[in-house]
Formats: structure tokens, sequence, C-alpha cells
């Protein structure tokens, strides 16, 4: 258990928007709170810990913090620094921790000695990592005075507005710690105790997987409602090659090495991340040998899958690619209406859009939950997005996507760590794999998922794909009198083709307002936001008459096209879009995440290179030091034959 009183006898690390005040700081100067301003918004977990910093999963995390940290046009943070710096508190802006699900970050946090982040606002799954490691959170800037005055502040303050499980992690000092106690009954959460209440589709399946008796196992609860805490049984548990290696690595310090897996047949692990690293990793880190640290991190994998009996989709025998993304399989091959589902990305809410409540974990929690099976949970608010009338032709759910993101309410937070429900007459016309566009982006969002009630459409997506015929149960949506946090309404007939400028999701620009075409040099179609079959259709449709009539990409443009499993690709095989991408001059990659982790080709060389991808985020670095632009299947595949940007 922590102290009742937490003392902070270190520096003070101002993240500002001014990179000669984040060196000053580096260099040893102390600022005051006024003097920082303004701070930086929206730091996503790319600028904390770069994918490439992430092959580390050990202490040697601590060297590398805020390496990406993009302050105007510099990144002012080296490794060693924040460490050297003697920093026990980091203080940010708005929305800290937005973007992937990768615990490294605050890890990377901890190692360096950080151990309470500021922020005005945070992502719920960076928050969340943060608790399960022990790093104390808060949103109160006014610790800063209180903590350079030498005061030793209550644990209670930190505590003060959580959930009864949350506050326990944080006092026990982390998720392992509260899950040891809870298994030799020293915590006994408290169940949420309402009475009958209309529900929101999300309430119900998580009312339907809580854990109400740990003993028996006797899982659902008659009703839940938003700020409730609790577990909830998860029907899929799910890690990929970058996470896998460090949760076992967790677990083992945590349990031994002869932990026990509970039902390991709901258990699966993905090596999709990675697989195309050796293509484009930077001559600058192969010298510092981190290649070979990435490498260590399959045969990492495969041996704790092996041991426990894992199913792991790997890499092809012939190392032409992987079986597929996480996301994609996940949605072709398992999940099914009303089931719970858990991954260690945060687009695991991809597989929403089948209708099940799918949502993005870290380490720390993916590592307990291989153990109880359960993962805790505080049930989110739900924000209602209506999709009135009809997407037009030639626009798709990434333009839809793009165009929330643009949206005041969502750039100013007002999604934060709520469930996305989508409704409304556009869905009647958008299949699965449009669908998942959107719930995939949940993230992006800001969301804790991204979710739409199970219809006929799921049930034909699944025969589709498995030949397997379901029936989908009356309880599977929401109720007419559910209360929702929130309600966006979208005229879907007024939305044309959307892109985001370089450097967030969330700069949305409509295609007609671009003006000049701007030149491209890259043109990426792949991801598990891009890669899907209906994405793939799309693109082809963009370019089928020139490749009909045998035009080809422009000498300057490397386009690129990568489908989001071999599922996928073997379809795209059967329709002949593969063959026409091939013949206006696109290389086709196998399936993998790619370049949308930065590792492998479609990644930027340079920083005056400008690429336009189907993948879902562009935060700087995210898949090399260019200009990224955003934008969907259609566009891409379009603005590669052109040279620049343009629409289909």
């Amino acid at each position: 258990m922590l102290p009742d009183r937490i003392a902070f006898p270190g520096r003070v690390l101002f993240l500002s928007e001014d990179a000669d005040k984040v060196r000053r700081q580096l260099a040893g100067e102390d600022l005051e709170v006024t003097a920082a301003l303004p701070l930086r918004d929206q730091i996503s977990t790319d600028e904390i810990t770069p994918a490439w910093i992430c092959y580390h999963y050990d202490e040697t995390l601590g060297e590398f913090p805020y390496l990406g940290l993009k302050c105007g046009d510099a990144f002012p943070v080296k490794a060693g620094a924040v460490k050297a710096g003697g920093f026990s508190v980091s203080v940010a802006g708005k929305r800290r921790g937005k973007g992937s699900s990768r615990e490294a970050s605050p890890y990377a946090e901890w190692c360096a000695g950080i151990r309470l982040v500021i922020a005005e606002s945070f992502e719920r799954i960076y928050r969340q990592n943060g608790q399960n490691l022990g790093l104390l959170t808060s949103t109160d800037l006014g610790l800063v005075a209180r903590i350079r005055a030498g005061e030793a502040i209550p644990l209670a303050e930190f505590t003060e507005g959580l959930d009864p499980i949350t506050a326990g992690i944080v006092r026990r000092g982390g998720l392992f710690a509260y899950n040891a106690a809870r298994l030799r009954g020293e915590e006994v959460p408290p169940l949420p105790d309402h009475g009958p209440r209309p529900m929101t589709y999300a309430e119900k399946l998580l009312a339907q997987h809580a854990v109400a008796d740990a003993a028996s196992g006797r899982i659902g609860l008659p009703a839940v409602a938003p700020g409730d805490g609790l577990f909830a049984k998860a029907d899929w548990r799910f890690s990929h090659d970058y996470v896998t290696p460090m949760a076992a690595s967790f677990l083992e310090k945590a349990l031994g090495p002869e932990a026990v897996l509970r039902e390991p047949a709901t258990i699966l692990a993905f090596r999709d991340h990675l697989t195309f690293l050796h293509h484009s990793m930077r001559a600058e880190h192969r010298a510092q040998g981190l290649l070979d640290v990435a490498q260590r991190l399959k045969p990492a994998q495969e041996a704790f899958c092996a041991r426990h009996g894992i199913r792991l989709h790997g890499e092809l025998p012939d190392g032409s690619g992987s079986e597929g993304i996480c996301h994609t399989l996940m949605a072709e091959r398992y999940v099914l209406p009303g089931q719970v589902v858990v991954g260690t990305d945060s687009h695991t809410p991809h597989a929403g859009a089948l209708g099940c409540l799918a949502f993005g974990v870290g380490t720390t929690d993916i590592a307990a939950a291989w153990v109880t099976g359960d993962v805790r949970v505080t049930v989110p608010p739900t924000l209602r997005v209506r999709l009135n009338g009809r997407l037009r032709p030639g626009v798709s759910a990434k333009d839809l996507v793009l165009h929330l993101l643009a949206q005041p309410l969502i750039r100013e937070g007002g999604a934060l760590g709520h469930v996305v429900e989508y409704q409304g007459e556009a869905l009647a016309h958008l299949d699965t794999d449009e669908r998942a566009t959107l719930t995939n982006m949940a993230a992006e969002i800001g969301g804790f998922t991204g979710l739409v009630a199970p219809d006929a459409e799921t049930v034909r997506f699944i025969r589709e794909r498995r030949g397997v015929t379901i029936a989908l149960e009356p309880w599977m949506q929401g109720d007419d009198a559910a209360q929702y946090a929130q309600t966006l309404d979208v005229d879907c007939a007024a939305l044309g083709p959307m892109l985001a400028r370089p450097g967030d999701p969330g700069n949305g620009v409509a295609l007609a307002d671009l003006g000049e075409g701007v030149p491209i040099h890259i043109a990426y179609l792949g991801s598990c936001t891009g890669g899907k079959r209906e994405d793939l259709r799309r693109a082809y449709e963009a370019i089928k008459e020139a490749a009909a009539r045998g035009q080809r990409v422009p000498d300057h443009v490397a386009f690129y096209v990568q489908c989001g499993s071999e599922d996928v690709r073997r379809h795209a095989t059967a329709q002949g879009w593969i063959a026409a991408f091939e013949a206006v001059g696109a290389v086709v990659l196998g399936s993998s995440c790619g370049a949308c982790i930065n590792a492998g080709p479609g990644v930027s060389t340079r920083a005056d290179q400008v690429t336009i991808s189907a993948i879902n985020r562009n935060f700087p670095g995210r898949s090399g030091p260019g200009q990224m632009w955003l934008a969907s299947p259609a566009t891409v595949a379009a603005s590669a034959l052109a040279g620049h940007i343009v629409g289909a």
C-alpha cells in the first residue's frame, strides 16, 4: 500500500510549446508555471515514446521519454536528458497520451524517475496504464506550487473522483498488487447496485459480462451506469508483437515463471507490426543495434505462446508478410455480437463494427487478464453519433470520420473516454468494413470504443467471411429511454471527400477547399483502417480506367498497397484488383501494419517528403519524418495517379 501522503522531491518538467523553454529546463533551470506557458496540448504516445523506442521493453526505456516531443518545428529532448535532469513531476496540457495504447510511454516516464504526471485532461488508456504501473496522475496544476514548497500530498487527492476499483489500484500502487490482494480476498470490489434502468447497448454489454462473484464465477448484473467500477469477463484477449514480450515479462516478475493462464483457447497473439521493419529501419537506428533489439521480440513472443498454448498468427513461411493485422483478423474470423474483446492496441474498437464491446488495454491490463480472465472497467458514458441521411457516391466512412475529428466537440475532448455509438439512416448503407473504419477510429476521437448495434448486415458479413449463420438476440440494442451523455448529429448528405492536414487526424479540411493540388512523393494504401476488402474495392474503382489504358503513376511517386490480411489479399487477387494496382505501378506488399507503425515500405525518409495515406493517424514521426496527409482509400489511389492530392 502507498503511504497516506506522497512526497515528490525531484524537479518539475513543464512540456511547453516553446522548445527553448524545454531545453532550458533540461539544462537545469526551473521555470514557474506562468513562465512555462503555453503547455503542449494533445501530446501523443508516439511523441512520448516513438515506435522505435518500443523495441525495448525493460528499464532501458527510462533513457528515452519525450524523444518524439515536437515543440514548434523542433524536438528538444535528447536521450537520457529527462533521467539526468532529476525530474519527478511532468506537466502538460489537454489530452495527454492520445494515440497508441502503448504502456511503454508511462513506463518510460516511470523508469526515468517521473512519479506524477499532471495534465488538464488525459486519454483513457494512457491514464489507466499509468495507474496500473503506480504512476500517479492529476488534473490539478495547483499541485506544482505545493510540491515545490515541500508539501507531501495526501494520497486521497489522487483517488478523488475515481471508482472504488481504480481508487484501490492507486492505493495499492498498481494493478498486479491490487489483483493479488483481490485473489487473497483482501480487496472485494463493491458491486454496482442499481434498480432496473434503461441502458445503452454498451451498458447492456457490460452488465452481461460483469463479474458478480469472482469466487463462484457468477457473471452478470441487472444493470450498470456510467461511473460504475467493475471487472468484466473478456470473451477474447489478444496482444501483438510489440506488447506480448513486455506483458510476459511483467507477468513473470509479478507471479513467477509458472503463472497459469486462464482459458488459453480464448487468448490470441499476432505477429503483425514488425514483419517489414528490416526494409525501412533508418541507418542511424541500425547503427545503434536497434534492429537486433527489435528482432528479439519475435522469438520472445513465440516462446511465450508455445509455453502457454496460445494461438499465434505469425509470419508467412516465405517471409513475405504476416497472416494479417490483429484487428482485421479479429473481425474476419473471431468476434461475435454481444461479446467483450480486449487487445493491446488502441484500434481494438475496430471489432465494434460487429456489435461487440472491443477496447484497447495496456500491457499490465492484458497480463493480468491472461491470469484472471477479466479486465477492470469504469463504465463509460456514451456519445451518440446520429448519421442522418446518406453519404453521397464517392464519399466513404473515412471521409465521415475525418469530418467528425474536425468537429469542436471532438477537438476539445468532448468524447474522451466515451463509447462512441453510431446510429442513423446512413449505417444501413455502410457495410461492415466501412463501419469498422468508424469504430476503429474512435481511438483518434479519444473514445473508450466505437460501437454499432448488430443488424442484418452483421449477420451477412459473418456468413460471408466465415460461412456461419448467427441469430441476433433481442437485447442487442440500446433501450429507447437510454441516457446519452451527448448527441452529435451529422448531415451525411452534405459531406464530401475529406483530408487531414499533417500533424494530427483532427486537422480536417474538405478536399474541395484545398485549392491547388499538393504534390506528393508517397501514396500508401493499407493498414487495418485502409486495407479491408471495401477499401481496396473503392481504391480499385479510382484507378481501373487508368489501368485499362496503360496509365502509370508518375516517376516521382511511390505507390504502395498493403492488405490488412492474407484473406483480403486473396479476395483482392481473385477480383482482379491486385493486378490493376500493379498495372499502374503500385508495389503490392504482404500483409502487415508496416508503414502505419513506421515499420515498412511506405515510410518517408526525409522531412521534405509528402505522403498521402489511408492509415488512421498522422502524428509527428508516426510514419517517418515527412509530412503526412490522411485521406480515404479512393483519394489515396487517385492522388497516386495524379502525382498530387486530388479526388477520385
